[in-house]
């Protein structure tokens, strides 16, 4: 199945960016995939949907929750054999 990757570097930890994803996810509406912290301190987020909500999510990445403090934002096209219903948060 087709996903995008989007890649958040900077201090994304620790901040609650990953439940302000969920409910950013929640707002936006027809995204599933997951969300999780990676070991070298970025955030990965994996989502398949409408590309115009998986941008508007991006955007929202770019800004994060208040206590974040953003570097950069990537986003790619990835293959995966996982198969989403909603979008989770993964450890």
């Amino acid at each position: 199945m087709r996903y995008k990757r989007i890649l958040v570097s900077g201090r994304v930890q620790g901040v609650g960016f990953r439940e302000f994803l969920r409910r950013e996810v929640a707002a936006i509406g027809g995204l599933v995939g997951y969300a999780k912290n990676l070991r070298n301190g970025n955030l990965e987020v994996v989502v398949s949907g409408d590309e115009e909500k998986i941008n508007k999510l991006a955007e929202k990445c770019k800004k994060g929750p208040l206590l974040a403090a953003i570097k950069g934002v990537s986003v790619e096209d990835v293959e995966l054999d996982d198969e989403f219903d909603s979008f989770i948060i993964r450890m």
